[in-house]
């Protein structure tokens, strides 16, 4: 039985990582498919190819997610499956609706909900989740003030240069900086999903408690589910940002992916689980800025930040309500 349920939620575990992929496509995509520079299809190969690479660079989010939120020791295969149930359907929920939301922090919403109702809060780990508020609250700030400061600079420095030639620098400039989004944003959250298979072989005795890591396998097969997710696109959630929130041109394209990259790199390394999603919207916001502050459609930008602060608190309330039925049939 309790092999039976820790590859149930291995699955459930690369179907949320497939849905991520699926889900977050626009954040890597997004600028670059609105600003014309690659066609949608060839977009979505290159964002897969180095949504996969990244999910092999790193392992410290994946450790902050097993072991930073909740004590593993209380950890049981209905907590981790009512987690990736919370997350799974809120992240369904956005994507039909257009929404840009966080799948990150819809999993760990899941991971603190399912947690409290299977022992209650005590077992919660305050200081990882103040990490990941620190995260949610100041990754878009950070990536809207780098964004607008790159632009700034960037309209100083060529402004004597003619707009079609720059223009077209920019446009080999946002190759670059698309492509290390897309290596970013495959090292940042495909490691939600490694920390939850983690978390789920830790509550199954399959790992020695005393000495945590990140199987290859494990690596492989969400790195493979994220890609292939990726390779299936995100249409609704590309239009919210490319074309609903600011009208880009591949210079802001450049500035957005420049900025937020650098903060998702950054955050992964400290092992830090922040949002693409959270961090390519402040950086657009940032960049529009620099135009006329009426330039970004604050009525989108304002829906996008309600579902951001509803994440947490919605997936956490799903997964309490999951895993006391979960616990009510296994």
């Amino acid at each position: 039985m309790l092999l039976t349920l820790l590859i149930v939620v291995v699955i459930l575990a690369l179907v949320f990582d497939y849905i991520n992929g699926m889900h977050d496509t626009a954040n890597s995509i997004a600028t670059v498919v609105s600003t014309r520079v690659l066609s949608p299809r060839n977009a979505i190969i290159m964002a897969a190819s180095l949504n996969f690479v990244g999910a092999l660079w790193s392992d410290k989010v994946a450790m902050t997610i097993g072991k930073g939120i909740v004590d593993p020791s209380v950890v049981n295969q209905t907590t981790v499956m009512a987690a990736l149930i919370a997350a799974i359907t809120w992240n369904l929920i956005t994507w039909y609706f257009g929404i840009p939301s966080s799948s990150s922090h819809a999993l760990i919403g899941g991971v603190i909900g399912a947690a409290t109702a299977s022992v209650g809060m005590g077992k919660l780990h305050p200081e990882g989740i103040i990490k990941v508020v620190k995260g949610l609250i100041f990754s878009p700030i950070i990536g809207g003030t780098i964004a607008f400061l790159i632009m700034i600079g960037i309209l100083w420095g060529f402004r004597n240069v003619p707009p079609g030639k720059s223009n077209r620098w920019f446009k080999a400039l946002q190759m670059v900086s698309a492509s290390i989004m897309a290596f970013s944003h495959g090292m940042g959250d495909a490691q939600k999903s490694m920390g939850i298979i983690v978390m789920a072989l830790l509550a199954s005795n399959y790992m020695d408690p005393s000495h945590v890591y990140l199987p290859m396998w494990v690596r492989i097969s969400c790195g493979i589910a994220m890609a292939l997710g990726t390779a299936s696109g995100g249409w609704r959630i590309i239009k919210t940002l490319g074309h609903k929130m600011i009208k880009l041109q591949p210079v802001h394209g450049f500035a957005a992916e420049a900025a937020a990259s650098t903060v998702i790199l950054t955050a992964s390394s400290w092992g830090v689980p922040v949002s693409t999603t959270h961090s390519i919207s402040g950086a657009i916001m940032g960049v529009g800025m620099t135009r006329r502050l009426n330039s970004v459609r604050w009525d989108v930008a304002g829906q996008m930040v309600f579902a951001w602060v509803l994440t947490i608190p919605a997936t956490a309330l799903i997964a309490f309500t999951s895993q006391k039925l979960l616990a009510l049939v296994l």
